[in-house]
């Protein structure tokens, strides 16, 4: 499936284009999508296949308390406006995923009143206490229906994939049935759930989904760096290894919800650490816009506290910083070998030597296979293992070639293939 070769660049629409954070009604279409298209050659060099966009339907505020899921946001631009990106992805041959409200929506939804879930004093319920953010009755067929006619609508349109939003709140069986009216006209349109915890191959299984959002590798990959403790991200990737009997997980290291890589890791030298190994293992992998230039930014919880994380992007590539340039060409250069290496999505991972500092990751299918070395100490590690067969493949910018290929400078890491 075409999925397999996915590497994601993900968008956050409404920031990136530096739309105003609540939308007005009866202001006049603002065409801010266009801005996107001057950035998919930028993301093509980057090393990815595909643009996941954030909520693009007519909303109130943020975009995940949807108004109508049939109309493009005002603040973003209209249906010509969305046709022609995606018409111009589709050129570049960069697939389009959508993101999906469906467990909530806002206030003023233009569905009807009866399709919203009620508590057992009659209010509404709502999403995690968000008072604005009301929750859909997913027991009743007409929301399903609603749903199954959403999805099409934009497939016809040319989407190809589905990032379906809070999908862990929505009881499993209703994506079942919502996929069961979807999938016989659209069967290579791949759809993934956002899944924090919880047993993601069971909600896989029930669902229907392709594939579920990695929150647990996420959080093992900078944890593990930070604390210096490998052995959390050793159990990490065993476990992240035994998803893989039943989907390819959707892999990450930073979102549009969390706090920007660069900011969470604690030791800057880190950084390329945390995305070889996202590179390396199994799964889908996605690389949040800005993240591919060290962009920081801290997630607070307040009212605002996703601003720091969904900057507003200058109008084109060249007027990035400069000091955010080595990060990309790192992307480039870890990309590039993912992408020779295909096989990649659903390797399997084995840790061949772990100290709480140092961890030797061989990933591996049929008869390929990688190497990732990774040395967070003080000092350079010889590691006792064999690389008979595998040459260096990637290391951090302006690394001498090693005289010994599995002998990793400190605070280094060496991937061999």
């Amino acid at each position: 499936m075409w999925v397999d070769h996915a590497i994601w660049w993900q968008v956050y629409p409404l920031g990136f284009t530096g739309a105003e954070p609540v939308a007005q009604p009866g202001r006049p279409v603002v065409h801010r999508l266009e801005r996107l298209e001057k950035w998919l050659d930028y993301a093509i060099e980057l090393g990815c296949s595909g643009l996941l966009l954030g909520p693009v339907f007519a909303s109130e505020t943020h975009g995940y308390d949807t108004v109508d899921h049939f109309r493009i946001d005002p603040r973003l631009g209209d249906d010509a406006d969305f046709d022609r990106l995606i018409a111009a992805a589709h050129a570049r041959g960069l697939r389009v995923a959508l993101d999906g409200v469906f467990n909530h929506v806002a206030r003023s939804f233009v569905g009807p009143p009866e399709w919203l879930r009620r508590g057992a004093d009659g209010s509404h319920d709502t999403f995690e206490g968000h008072e604005q953010l009301v929750a859909l009755d997913h027991s009743q067929p007409a929301v399903a229906q609603y749903v199954a006619d959403v999805l099409r609508h934009w497939l016809a349109r040319g989407v190809d994939g589905w990032r379906l939003d809070v999908a862990y709140a929505v009881p499993p069986e209703f994506w079942q049935g919502v996929f069961a009216q979807v999938r016989p006209e659209y069967p290579d349109a791949w759809f993934f759930g956002e899944v924090i915890h919880g047993d993601y191959a069971g909600y896989v299984a029930k669902s229907g989904l392709d594939s579920i959002t990695q929150y647990e590798l996420w959080k093992a990959i900078w944890s593990s760096l930070n604390d210096g403790n490998f052995f959390e991200l050793s159990y990490a990737l065993g476990r992240h290894d035994a998803l893989l009997d039943t989907f390819a997980p959707q892999t990450f290291v930073g979102n549009h919800d969390v706090t920007r890589l660069a900011t969470r890791l604690e030791d800057e030298r880190h950084i390329g650490h945390a995305l070889a190994i996202l590179f390396t293992v199994a799964g889908v992998p996605s690389i949040y816009a800005g993240d591919e230039q060290a962009f920081r930014g801290l997630k607070e919880d307040r009212i605002g506290g996703d601003d720091a994380i969904r900057p507003e992007f200058p109008d084109s590539p060249h007027d990035l910083a400069v000091d955010g340039w080595p990060t990309y060409r790192l992307h480039q250069r870890l990309i590039g070998v993912r992408r020779r290496n295909p096989w990649l999505v659903r390797g399997r991972t084995t840790v061949e030597h772990l100290t709480n500092q140092t961890a030797a990751l061989r990933t591996s299918h049929d008869d390929r296979q990688v190497l990732l070395l990774l040395n967070t100490s003080d000092d350079t590690y010889h590691f006792p293992i064999s690389a008979t067969g595998l040459q260096v493949a990637a290391q951090p910018e302006n690394t001498p070639p090693p005289a010994n290929p599995v002998e990793v400078r400190a605070h280094s890491w060496t991937l061999l293939a």
